[in-house]
């Protein structure tokens, strides 16, 4: 696959899925802002929002405002532009599975970045999985983006992919 198409489908998977993400957490705070957790298949998914000031499991939901922008915003950007740089200067040796992995990764990151940028720290959360007392954590759009990322990218990175998925096939 040429680089400029790469490139063409790195950036419309970043869109596209921090679109998704824009519109679910909108959609969060608009319909499940004052009612009971909306619950599915025997409460196995629910839906309920929650305001995280924190990161993941609202760690470092305590620290100053000050300390929280700049290791909760500006530390995830920094990094974030990094990746962005790798993957652009790695773009030959890619595969489509380390493309849109990456894509994933970053733009699950800059959803939550943007949130805790215009929302003064705030994440909205509204996705909880489990079965009885035994749950999840309370997720976004983001945060699974982030992990299907990882997770792609522990698959390509493991060579262990076979197929179209390979930069020679692309």
């Amino acid at each position: 696959m040429k680089n400029w198409l790469k490139i063409l489908l790195f950036c419309v998977t970043c869109f596209t899925f921090i679109g998704c993400d824009r519109v679910t957490k909108q959609l969060a705070k608009e319909n499940l802002q004052f009612g009971e957790p909306k619950s599915y298949f025997h409460d196995t998914f629910r839906l309920e929002r929650v305001e995280n000031t924190g990161a993941a499991l609202s760690f470092g939901d305590a620290l100053p405002q000050k300390a929280s922008f700049w290791l909760l915003s500006i530390l995830p950007l920094t990094v974030l532009l990094f990746l962005f740089y790798y993957v652009v200067r790695q773009l030959n040796s890619f595969s489509l599975l380390k493309l849109l992995s990456f894509s994933l990764v970053i733009a699950g990151g800059l959803g939550n970045v943007i949130d805790r940028i215009v929302y003064d720290r705030h994440v909205t959360d509204f996705m909880n999985m489990g079965i009885h007392n035994i749950r999840t954590g309370i997720f976004n759009v983001a945060d699974v983006c982030i992990t299907a990322g990882i997770i792609g990218l522990f698959i390509a990175y493991s060579g262990k992919h076979k197929g179209l998925l390979r930069p020679d096939n692309v």
